[in-house]
């Protein structure tokens, strides 16, 4: 059976009517006839404004992901685990990894175009005696991985302020407390924009991509023009250090494959808005393959200049600002005024990204709360009339990130287990919802129309995907150096399976009993 809409007109699934009003406007709140189609099968009311184009939910994700820009805020990692040559060499495999797997959910995305996002395609796609539990424990996955980064983009814009304090006041003495202040103040500035600018979101992701694509080459001429190159190409490419100690090149650089990851995490933040972009079963996919090759091409470009005018790395490591990549401007450019520049930059980047973060977590813990997955459900899942905006799980997710913040003035390390396990959370979701895909396939069980197909390459895509994305969650759960002590350990695999028992102790005992899965909502006659 077909379905029909109230208009009594039929949807053809691969042709797209520009809409439903008669004068051929699609109205904003309903979207597409596609749009109201897949709202439709899948059981959902249209609550949010579909404000969203193609180019505005591609800045978004461009935004957020941020590639090139955390090649220089977040390479030291790989830089000791594997040198410059490991580094650009894990950078371009884990392009190639995560594309697989960008494409592959791409494909979900357009077949089930829903804020849930991965949740909901594991509870319609995963074998029925597994649906219900492996969406709930997905679910909260999605929970931690996206809340946690509210407070880890927070806190590396704070870090970044504070490196320029320094850079312009040498005699600054920094404090745990200054910077969970200044974190407390970014996620501030965030909530206010979330709430009250929220309309103007679209056309302010428009105005951050230019800055974003503008910024990259504000930054990439004055390190070509004027800065020293320390090393050749040849040399860069092929350098190869084990810094950390690990006795083996290859392992070394597998350990610091966990900078490219970070460069590469969050490619469903778009998914999690899908819900407030118009004809999103065709801009939603496309808009998420675009961002993987843009930002992965800027990347690779920023990551390679970044490399050639680092110098020796353990003057980097010991640049009073904390903040490598200050350093390298100042080396570059002998001037403050000019290295100020082109940190605030960096500084505008990510306090943006913070604010694309918000949008996405706070829809997220939305969608999972309206279908019943949380606690005080009702109340997260309530969106104020007028508005159009999920106010209350908006207010959840800057709660939160200001109490992880304050783990900070304990210590440091924990604050930085603690904010860095959202990587590990999301890559797992991706694991799970990409790898019940592929059993479909494998099984030869039909998949939903989708207007973006992988076709007959999408089982051995998936295939690669999965294997991939286990390598990478494995990895992230290494500490930086062999034998470490007890605060330089990686504590993230006890945090991150506390956080699965207590999600699946809350479904045993309350969960199973109040959650059904989004595929119960499901029409069942598409």
């Amino acid at each position: 059976m077909s379905a029909v809409f109230e208009n009594g007109k039929t949807p053809d699934p691969y042709e797209v009517d520009e809409g439903s009003d008669g004068d051929g406007v699609v109205a904003e709140k309903k979207g597409t006839d596609f749009d109201q189609r897949d709202m439709h099968r899948m059981g959902k009311t249209q609550e949010l404004r579909r404000n969203f184009r193609f180019v505005t939910i591609f800045g978004f994700t461009m935004v957020l992901m941020a590639t090139w820009e955390a090649q220089l805020s977040a390479n030291i990692f790989g830089l000791i685990n594997g040198g410059t040559g490991g580094l650009i060499w894990m950078y371009l495999g884990s392009f190639v990894g995560f594309f697989a797997a960008i494409v592959s959910m791409a494909e979900m995305a357009s077949m089930a175009p829903t804020t849930g996002g991965q949740y909901h395609w594991v509870s319609e796609f995963a074998p029925k005696s597994g649906q219900k539990f492996l969406s709930y424990i997905v679910g909260w996955l999605c929970v931690l991985g996206w809340q946690v980064g509210n407070t880890a983009i927070a806190f590396l814009s704070s870090q970044q302020i504070q490196g320029l304090i320094i850079l312009n006041n040498p005699n600054y003495v920094p404090q745990r407390w200054h910077l969970t202040l200044l974190v407390i103040a970014v996620m501030t500035f965030c909530q206010l924009f979330n709430t009250f600018l929220a309309r103007k979101l679209p056309l302010v992701e428009g105005i951050i991509l230019i800055l974003h694509i503008c910024g990259f080459f504000a930054i990439l001429i004055p390190l070509w023009v004027l800065g020293d190159r320390a090393e050749s190409a040849h040399t860069v490419f092929t350098t190869f250090t084990d810094g950390g100690g690990w006795g083996n090149i290859g392992l070394s650089c597998l350990i610091g494959m966990l900078t490219p990851i970070f460069s590469f995490i969050g490619p469903d933040s778009a998914t999690h808005m899908a819900e407030e972009l118009r004809d999103a079963s065709k801009s939603l996919p496309w808009a998420m393959v675009a961002t993987a090759i843009v930002n992965g091409a800027l990347g690779f470009v920023m990551l390679v200049t970044f490399c050639m005018m680092a110098g020796n790395i353990e003057d980097l490591l010991a640049t009073p600002t904390g903040q490598p990549f200050i350093q390298v401007f100042y080396n570059a450019t002998g001037s403050k005024a000019g290295t100020s520049a082109m940190t605030a930059i960096m500084i505008t980047m990510a306090t943006f990204g913070c604010v694309t973060n918000v949008a996405t977590s706070s829809r997220q813990v939305w969608a999972f709360a309206r279908d019943q997955g949380l606690p005080f459900s009702p109340w997260l899942a309530h969106v104020r009339p007028g508005w159009d905006l999920p106010l209350n799980s908006i207010m959840i997710s800057y709660l939160i990130a200001v109490l992880l913040s304050l783990i900070n003035l304990g210590s440091t390390v924990a604050f930085n287990i603690v904010t860095s396990l959202g990587t590990g959370a999301l890559l797992c979701s991706y694991i799970v919802s990409i790898g019940c895909v592929t059993l479909k396939r494998l099984r030869k069980e039909p998949l939903l129309p989708s207007r973006f197909s992988l076709g007959r390459y999408g089982l051995p895509i998936n295939i690669f995907s999965v294997l991939f994305l286990c390598l990478a969650f494995v990895m992230t759960f290494f500490p930086s150096v062999p034998h470490p002590t007890p605060v330089g350990m990686n504590w993230n695999i006890l945090v991150f399976g506390t956080v699965v028992v207590f999600s699946v102790t809350y479904f045993a005992f309350r969960g199973r009993h109040r959650y059904a899965g989004p595929v119960e909502y499901v029409k069942k006659d598409y």
